[in-house]
């Protein structure tokens, strides 16, 4: 029987290696906790995420050992109870947990519940509001001039944007943009053409653009007046050019033509003296202004109004005076000389004026003055300020200034020009010398208004005289109109009559 007994348990069972039974009782214990362990786990995972399945014990993890035929069948059946116990147990205790013990929910949620508390949570003012970038597909494109989206179709890509190929359109004219090649302004495009009209200067004369030179660029020339623009080609293309404002004509415009060979503009053409019974009033207009300034002239000094030709017949024959070049349009004569003044104004034949009646004129020298000659065909305050010039030669002579050098004589005769011209322009602007007196300006007072075109060829004819490059006339002018503005008129004449120079 021992014998039996030895053999018997010496041989394994189907469920392993023979081993007593109190290490067999010790590893199912252990291998029994590990399972309820995991049961457990299980069950706390199905409470927080939702319903679970309760994972099955892998028998593969669990090395128990059968007990041997000769053990107590009372202990195995002991342990039975106890794991169909604890069994029954686990689901019992999870439903009688609470709802919320640090943290956890051990109720099983349903999918209502767990949406419901995602809301919540995200509700939370724990949590700072959020606004989500909108999200675009990859190829998403807004075009840049409707800011709609481009949905098929070609586009266009330019100025890091995207256009509709109706939406690209010129920033000048609006009308859609097909050339191959373009004009970028800034962030406008442009037709090329529409950028070079709105860029390119275009000449004022033959209202083309002004072409650019052999370097590339763009080279035109400009009145430094007027601001007239124009190409270079037309200071040598016999394009006629007034001879009052200097201005040339433009191709759209035409100029009259005297019979001298100057033009003559339509503004200047406006206020032109043709004769020399027009030139009567003006002349002694200007005479009753230097008696206003305490400068009266008692010789009856005539006046006549020349053609060209007569004025420069008349130049030759006179000895005294220095004469402005390329061109003068006055002279004081002191020398006898015979004439030819006009005495009826041309008549209009299209735009040519023709049919000037001239007379010649013997005159004889009674003192140091013995005659006074304008140009013909200039605007009335050109005409003025020549002979506001011519009379303040005549002054001087007749009143024994003599041998004055030409920056000296010429420029205090600007000076008086330029006060006749200033008094005309601007009757209000009070910048009159010490000794002229309330009735200076009543030559001024007695006229209308004159138009904003007189005024801005008033303006004109002031300006050449300001900017004159001759040492005599605009070296002289600036020289004389300091001494005038600092000292006064009457104290320079009486400077220059007793030095022959201007004060320091």
């Amino acid at each position: 029987m021992a014998s039996s007994d030895v053999n018997h348990l010496s041989h394994p069972c189907i469920y392993g290696g023979g081993r007593d039974f109190s290490s067999s009782h010790s590893e199912r214990k252990f291998g029994f906790m590990k399972w309820l362990s995991k049961l457990f786990k299980g069950g706390s995972n199905r409470g927080r995420v939702g319903r679970h399945h309760l994972p099955e014990p892998a028998e593969e993890n669990m090395s128990w050992r059968a007990p041997s035929r000769a053990s107590d069948d009372r202990a195995r059946s002991l342990k039975e109870k106890e794991l169909g116990h604890a069994m029954e147990l686990s689901p019992g205790e999870d439903l009688k947990r609470p709802n919320a013990h640090q943290g956890y929910d051990w109720g099983i949620d349903t999918d209502e519940d767990y949406s419901k508390g995602l809301e919540d949570s995200l509700d939370s003012s724990t949590y700072p509001p959020y606004a989500p970038a909108p999200y675009y597909p990859r190829d998403y494109r807004i075009c840049g001039g409707c800011n709609q989206e481009i949905l098929y179709g070609n586009c266009l890509g330019c100025m890091d944007s995207y256009f509709h190929p109706d939406c690209f359109r010129c920033h000048s004219c609006c009308y859609p943009i097909t050339e191959r090649e373009f004009s970028l302004s800034g962030k406008h495009p442009y037709h090329k053409d529409c950028f070079k009209e709105l860029t390119h200067p275009k000449c004022e004369v033959c209202f083309q653009f002004i072409p650019v030179n052999s370097a590339g660029l763009i080279e035109y020339r400009c009145h430094p007046f007027w601001s007239q623009k124009y190409c270079p080609s037309h200071e040598y293309d016999n394009t006629a050019r007034c001879g009052s404002c200097e201005r040339l004509e433009p191709r759209n415009i035409k100029y009259y033509r005297l019979e001298d060979g100057r033009s003559l503009c339509l503004e200047c053409m406006e206020s032109a003296i043709m004769d020399t019974g027009d030139c009567q009033p003006l002349y002694h207009s200007i005479r009753d202004y230097y008696e206003g300034m305490q400068m009266r002239i008692d010789q009856q000094v005539p006046m006549l109004l020349v053609e060209r030709e007569a004025l420069n017949e008349a130049i030759v024959g006179e000895k005294n005076g220095f004469h402005h070049l390329p061109e003068t349009r006055g002279l004081c004569l002191s020398e006898e000389q015979t004439v030819t003044s006009i005495q009826r104004r041309p008549r209009i034949g299209g735009h040519r004026l023709i049919g000037i009646r001239t007379q010649p004129h013997k005159l004889i020298r009674r003192s140091e003055v013995t005659a006074i000659l304008v140009l013909y065909g200039l605007p009335r305050l050109l005409t003025g300020a020549i002979l506001a010039h011519e009379l303040m030669h005549a002054w001087l002579r007749l009143k024994g200034y003599r041998n004055l050098n030409p920056e000296v004589e010429e420029g205090i005769c600007q000076v008086l020009s330029y006060m006749w011209l200033e008094s005309e322009v601007m009757p209000n602007f009070q910048n009159m010398p010490s000794t002229a007196s309330s009735s200076s300006s009543s030559s001024s007072s007695k006229k209308g208004a004159k138009s904003h075109v007189e005024n801005k060829l008033g303006e004109f004819f002031m300006n050449q005289i300001v900017n004159d490059s001759s040492p005599a006339y605009g070296g002289g002018f600036r020289a004389a109109n300091e001494a005038v503005n600092k000292y006064g008129l009457r104290s320079t004449l009486d400077h220059i009559r007793l030095t022959g120079f201007f004060p320091m």
